[in-house]
Parts: structure tokens; sequence; C-alpha cells
């Protein structure tokens, strides 16, 4: 069988070229923030191209953005974290595939969460190991637990706070659980926290590094800073997996983007920063509050840009459902299918990256629609 014989499409972005055959199409599909980055990232960028910045940099990452990054985790979660634990990758994706050569050898176990981002189980098959679909449901938040890991019997597991695709957030309490649990059975952990800026309760999540000397963290600056296109994230690594990472990430990819370094320097700017969080929490109350009339949504998310909605009164093919939608109303969403396996042909994901007259436009089309 070749390599890829298992290797799904990522069918949002299917879902986003057809998009393309509509002038008219309102887009929940894809997780894309559609606000600029702050107005200092421009400007650094522009220095980086008058300056001719266009040699590779080290493996690892510019200095002076790894020194950002340990500052912003002393910052944001009171954490030390030391500059030589941090290498920058283009984009999490990379980072992802960083992780699973590390911690994966051939017909070993990942365990996630069902449901979870598409690609977790796609760069597993890459890597020859095998994705263990771990059922999750609103009675747990969407979350998984340690009787879950115990159960599955899985070599590393790997979760999302905020998740893609509900939004949920892992407790403090549970991280930590998961982290130690992980450790103290040998077990490798990893935890992406891409969306962590984007949270919208009075307490703001932990990360795992704060539990384990032995998580591996991965972030970037494609969702909360707003800047996807420029492909730019980061790992936290343990210290005895530094080296190794660095020879993977040199034959895998030299270096990230030194533009896109040069101009991440200046994405921590704070002040600019919670106004964007502003904005994506007035866009999920308002979509929240009318799609619930519409599906039913079993939790409200904490965090990230997406809703999880069941679509069950309507249809049972999910993937049927967002393709009728796109062909008669021209409104794209993600169906659930993406996802996982467990009932994921029940739900569709819509993301709220649009300003909110957008979304209400979507929103009179799917009532027309579906009552």
């Amino acid at each position: 069988m070749p390599r890829d014989a298992n290797i799904a499409p990522f069918r949002v972005m299917d879902l986003v070229a057809k998009a393309k055959e509509y002038p008219n199409a309102i887009h929940f599909e894809i997780g894309e923030p559609d606000l600029p980055p702050s107005p200092r990232v421009t400007k650094a960028l522009q220095r980086a191209v008058t300056n001719q910045q266009y040699s590779y940099t080290p493996t690892l990452g510019l200095l002076e953005l790894r020194q950002k990054i340990a500052e912003h985790y002393r910052y944001f979660y009171k954490v030390a974290v030391d500059i030589e634990q941090i290498l920058i990758t283009p984009g999490t994706s990379i980072a992802f595939m960083v992780a699973y050569q590390l911690l994966l050898q051939p017909n070993q176990r990942l365990g996630i969460s069902d449901p979870s981002y598409p690609c977790y189980k796609n760069f597993a098959y890459m890597v020859d190991a095998t994705p263990i679909f771990i059922p999750v449901s609103p009675r747990d938040n969407y979350m998984l637990n340690t009787k879950d890991i115990q159960s599955a019997n899985v070599d590393v597991v790997h979760i999302s706070s905020p998740s893609n695709p509900t939004g949920t957030i892992y407790s403090s309490k549970r991280l930590k659980d998961i982290a130690l649990y992980c450790k103290n059975s040998n077990i490798g952990f990893i935890s992406d926290e891409l969306y962590h800026g984007l949270v919208y309760s009075s307490i703001s999540p932990s990360t795992a590094i704060e539990f384990s000397s032995e998580a591996i963290v991965i972030n970037g600056f494609s969702k909360y800073f707003c800047m996807p296109g420029m492909r730019i994230g980061w790992m936290i690594l343990p210290k005895r997996l530094i080296r190794r990472a660095e020879i993977i990430a040199q034959n895998l990819y030299i270096s990230a983007p030194t533009l896109s370094q040069y101009a991440a320097l200046e994405a921590f700017d704070y002040d600019y920063l919670e106004g964007i969080k502003d904005t994506f929490r007035a866009r999920r109350d308002f979509l929240y509050t009318h799609l619930s009339r519409l599906f039913d949504i079993q939790t409200k998310p904490e965090g990230a840009f997406y809703l999880w909605c069941d679509i069950s009164k309507y249809s049972n093919n999910s993937l049927e459902f967002a393709n009728r939608v796109l062909k008669d109303i021209q409104v794209a969403i993600t169906p659930g299918i993406d996802f996982g396996i467990h009932q994921t042909d029940r739900f569709v994901r819509f993301s709220y990256t649009k300003d909110i007259s957008h979304l209400k436009e979507g929103v009179e089309r799917l009532k027309r629609y579906l009552q």
C-alpha cells in the first residue's frame, strides 16, 4: 500500500476552492483571521526589506525572536522558558511534523481526541504511525482525560486547547493531570496552543510547560497575531530533544522565513491584540446567539473562532449538507467529517473570521433556507 493511501483530503480547503466560484459566497469555512496584524508588524517587515534581510537565519531561529517569545511566556503565563528550548518553524504544521518525527516510531500509536484538527491524523500517517481516535463529547467538554489515555494504550498524546473545532479549553487541573500522567507513564505529550490568545473567559489558559518539562508546546502567529500568510510558528522542546529537533529542522526547511521572523519581532503588541480578542468575542456572541436557534450547539466556545453545530435535524451527512448549502444558497461551512469519525457526520463547523455584517447575511440565508 502506498505511504499516502490513508491520508484524507483537507475538505475545508476543497470548500474554499469551490466557494471561490461564487462571487457572493458567505464564508464560514476557513479558520483564517480577516483582521490585519499590529501596524508595528508591517513597519518591521518594511524595515527588513529595506535592510535586505534575505539570508537564512540559524535553524533554531533569530535569537531576538526567541528572546521575544521567552518574554511572552514570562508576561502571559508567568513561566520562565530557556531560549535554547525554542525552535522557530514555518508555521505550526511543520512544527507538528517535527514533533511527530521526534516522538513517533513506525507503527506506534498517536492518541488524538475525536473530533480534532484534521491534519493530526494525516501527519501520523506520514511518519507511518497509527492515529487512535479517542471519542470526546459535551459531557466532558470535548476534552480527553487520563482514563481515556490509559484505555487507548497510546505512545504519544496530542491535544489542542482551545480546541479546533469546538473552541473548548482544558482547565489547568485537567491539563496538569494529563501532562503529569504522560510524563510518569513515559508517553509523549504534545500541546497545541495556537489559539491561546483568543480566550473569552476571565481565566487565561495554562501552558503545558507549567506542569511538565517533557511536554512539547506548539504555538504560532497565524491566529491571535493575525499573520497566517507569513507562515511563522514556534516550538518549546524538552532540553534533551533540542539537538535532534534542530537536525530534523535543518533537513526539513533549513530555517523559517527570514522576513517573517523580523516581522514577528513586533507582533507582541498587547494593547492591539486586546482589540483583536474583543472583535472575535463580539462575533462569537453574535453567531452563537443566532445559530443556536437553528442548530443544537452543545458547548459555547470559550476560545478560538469556531462553533461546532449539530445538524442532525436536517441531515445525517455533513459533507452532503455542506455541499448542498454552498450550491443552493452560497454559504460555505466545513463538514464535520473532516475532524474525526465519532458521530462527526452529524456536525458542521462554522468559523467567525469575517465581520458581523458578513456573518449576519449568512445567518439570514440559512434561516430562510432551513425554515
